[in-house]
């Protein structure tokens, strides 16, 4: 399991500054999210450029999470660390700590953890007073050494077992039954006959099968908590990426205040690179927006006065006011948070294996042990005989294998997977993904890098790719950045501009050696479209005709192998994108996927989603950015790539923790495998039982010989669920091997002034 440092989230004022390890003086906390770091390298370059900055107290960055929690002096803004985190080459967005609350802490693994120790402590302590009373110790001396056994091992129990007394309350308040309660059963009555025959002064008392009993089964609960990342909500995650505060103007006076104090029809000013806090109009300003966040649009869009804007796109060339339309709650990005949150609840209704087996099997278990104490009852009219029979009975047949069944595998396929490169974060993800029918793609940021990259840069004149790389630099543009870095990997110095200027949603423009120079949009320019679509931007130098520059988004490493070996496995393979048409279809056919969709909100893909898990299939949802989260929490089993964003990652049961593709085919067939060893499992804990029953039932076994057979036949559990980890799984390289490393034909409608 990913465990959560405690500098990782933020919650209220000292308390959270507590946890996060920064410290309890006075001062602001911020969370920023930092989607593209990636490594330990990563981690310190970022906090060397957060505590270089003035006012910049403390920093720490967690690289599961990718978030950075800072103390900084009051007057030092988010804006201002987020620049000083751009300049330094990293994205980061802010974070609404009071949102994001408490969720960062793993209190259920400590929990298990230390009970786990308390019960283990007890029975060791209790097995080295049995010692005396199995060497012959008789009379006072085996009383007293009874009695601290109990003084020991009640307490011991009465703490450590909590966890499945309480789950088994609550099945029987609500009339049905789980694993939990003939566990607790067996628990409370090993423990009761032990202290029953004390008072007595009986010759036996078995409190170190209850505590070992108890230690197995809590040990059985911690594997299976082991396979899980940090539980959190996805629902909760995104509603962090809401900012908590906004530019409001009035009259000519500029104010920043808290989102909830905004009203509709308020004015608000964006600064470029910041996030829309509303849903609003434009009233002010030129500029394009990154809306791949919310649609999956590939390209930039341009926007003048009079446009929509939704919370959460990013402003990229060109300060924009806008008037608020919708605010906080009705706002599009709170809306979307709706969509998961419906989807995370209905998540909440799939029967693991395990809950399926109890079942068939706590019935079976608590009406013979009822039985056995009836008839040796009645045969022999000791109540002590048969409450001793029956407690024998249920310890035997106590689902200890059967709680290890499904933690035991899935703890052995999920260190394989992650060998692989996958994390496996939902305890349940496996048995899922043995079940898909259906393969649902998103396509940038999934399918593809997401990153544009310039197609043939060995045949662009040098100089022309210099100019352009010079006068680039001067703008965050996607492509660019794309021409600085063709620039740089073809070892080209970019060339020296005067007069660098932007002109917010057509281009940028400079002075060369004389001459004016532009780089942008074919209509600025007066060049032609490009004739197949395809991504690009122009530049002209002084009256010559303008050079096109064309751009390809390139295919994730492994993505055509991956879809061809899900092909062969029988799954049927679908792809669902807010790009363009044109775009959708070129990636799709590079692919080989047949049935695609253009321009799917993320609305659209979850009802998608839902239409195909009606028509009674099983879907895997794979996708990266905030436009799938809803898609992926209604999908069946979902898996997001680690430098998806935050929310998409949260929301998925499986982290893709490299960039190859091609390992999920074979992440199915492992999960196959796995269930396979669950059900083995399961046979080998009822052919326990039908051996061990019988002689328990017939009075040949002891409570502690019962713990004794119970815990061998958890020990042959584990060892078939360690045979998973040894099996070869052929990878999907062979199917379409090295398309992933060429680039798509992926192309888009030129609409920004880079197109």
């Amino acid at each position: 399991m990913v465990m959560a440092c405690p500098g990782c989230v933020g919650a209220e004022a000292a308390e959270s500054l507590a946890r996060h390890g920064l410290g309890t003086g006075s001062g602001t906390a911020h969370v920023l999210s930092l989607p593209s770091i990636h490594c330990g390298g990563c981690i310190s370059a970022v906090e060397r450029a957060l505590l270089a900055s003035p006012g910049v107290r403390e920093a720490r960055v967690n690289l599961t999470l990718k978030r950075a929690s800072i103390t900084a002096e009051d007057d030092v803004t988010a804006d201002a660390l987020i620049d000083v985190l751009s300049r330094a080459g990293f994205e980061a967005h802010e974070l609404d700590a009071d949102t994001l609350g408490q969720s960062g802490l793993d209190r259920d693994g400590r929990e298990l953890l230390m009970r786990l120790g308390v019960a283990g402590f007890a029975a060791m302590n209790v097995m080295l007073l049995s010692v005396a009373v199995w060497s012959g110790a008789e009379d006072a001396t085996r009383d007293l050494f009874h009695w601290l056994s109990a003084v020991i091992a009640l307490p011991a129990i009465a703490f450590s077992a909590q966890p499945f007394f309480r789950n088994a309350l609550s099945a029987l308040t609500h009339r049905r039954l789980n694993m939990d309660v003939p566990i607790s059963l067996a628990i409370l009555l090993a423990a009761g006959t032990s202290l029953s025959e004390t008072m007595q002064g009986g010759a036996h008392a078995y409190f170190d099968a209850a505590l070992t009993l108890t230690f197995f089964l809590l040990a059985g609960r911690y594997l299976d908590h082991r396979t899980r990342a940090v539980a959190r909500s996805a629902a909760r995650e995104l509603a962090a990426l809401e900012l908590p505060r906004a530019t409001r103007i009035t009259g000519e006076q500029a104010e920043t205040v808290p989102l909830g104090d905004l009203v509709v029809g308020d004015l608000v000013r964006v600064l470029p690179g910041n996030r829309m806090p509303v849903d609003g109009i434009i009233t002010d300003g030129h500029s394009e927006l990154d809306r791949s966040l919310l649609t999956g649009e590939t390209l930039p869009v341009p926007v003048a006065p009079g446009d929509a804007v939704r919370a959460g796109e990013i402003t990229l060339t060109g300060p924009l006011v806008l008037r608020a339309t919708a605010i906080g709650r009705d706002s599009t990005l709170h809306a979307l948070t709706e969509l998961v949150a419906v989807a995370e609840a209905g998540r909440a209704n799939y029967s693991p294996l395990a809950d399926q087996a109890a079942r068939l099997y706590a019935p079976f278990v608590h009406i013979l042990a009822a039985l056995s104490f009836l008839g040796w009852y009645l045969a022999t009219g000791d109540t002590r005989v048969a409450l001793n029979i029956a407690a024998a009975v249920l310890i035997i047949t106590c689902p200890c294998a059967l709680g290890l069944a499904v933690p035991a595998v899935t703890t052995a396929a999920s260190g394989r997977l992650f060998r692989q490169g996958l994390l496996v974060k939902h305890p349940t993800a496996l048995e899922r993904l043995a079940e898909v029918d259906t393969v649902v793609f998103d396509k940038t940021g999934t399918l593809t890098t997401g990153t544009p990259v310039l197609l043939d840069p060995a045949g662009t004149v040098p100089l022309h790719l210099a100019l352009a790389a010079g006068v680039g630099a001067g703008s965050a543009h996607p492509l660019a950045r794309a021409l600085v870095a063709a620039a740089r990997d073809a070892g080209i110095t970019p060339e020296v501009v005067d007069d660098l200027t932007e002109v917010p949603g057509f281009g940028v423009q400079a002075t060369w050696q004389g001459r004016a120079v532009a780089l942008g949009r074919a209509d600025w320019l007066d060049a032609a479209e490009h004739s197949d679509g395809s991504p690009a931007t122009w530049l002209r130098i002084g009256t010559d005709p303008a050079v096109p520059f064309v751009f390809a988004d390139r295919l994730r490493p492994g993505a055509a192998a991956a879809v061809a070996a899900l092909q062969a496995q029988g799954l049927t393979v679908r792809l669902l994108s807010g790009d363009t048409e044109a775009v959708v279809a070129r990636m799709a056919a590079r692919v080989g996927i047949v049935d695609w969709q253009s321009r799917a909100t993320p609305a659209d893909k979850a009802a998608q989603i839902a239409a195909i898990t009606a028509a009674g299939h099983r879907v895997l949802m794979v996708g990266d950015g905030l436009n799938d989260t809803a898609a992926l929490r209604a999908a069946h089993i979902s898996i997001a790539p680690a430098a998806g964003l935050d929310a998409a990652r949260v929301a998925a049961d499986i982290v893709l923790l490299g960039n190859d593709l091609s390992t999920l085919a074979p992440a199915r067939q492992t999960a196959r495998l796995a269930t396979r060893r669950i059900k083995q499992n399961f046979q080998i804990a009822t052919a326990y039982n039908i051996i061990a029953v019988p002689l328990a039932v017939a009075g040949l076994a002891t409570p502690l010989v019962a713990a004794l057979a119970m815990s061998i036949s958890s020990l042959t559990v584990s060892l078939n669920a360690l045979r998973l980890g040894r099996r070869t799984v052929p990878t999907a390289k062979a199917a379409g091997a090295g398309e992933g490393q060429r680039q798509s034909a992926d192309a888009g409608k030129a609409t920004t002034w880079m197109s």
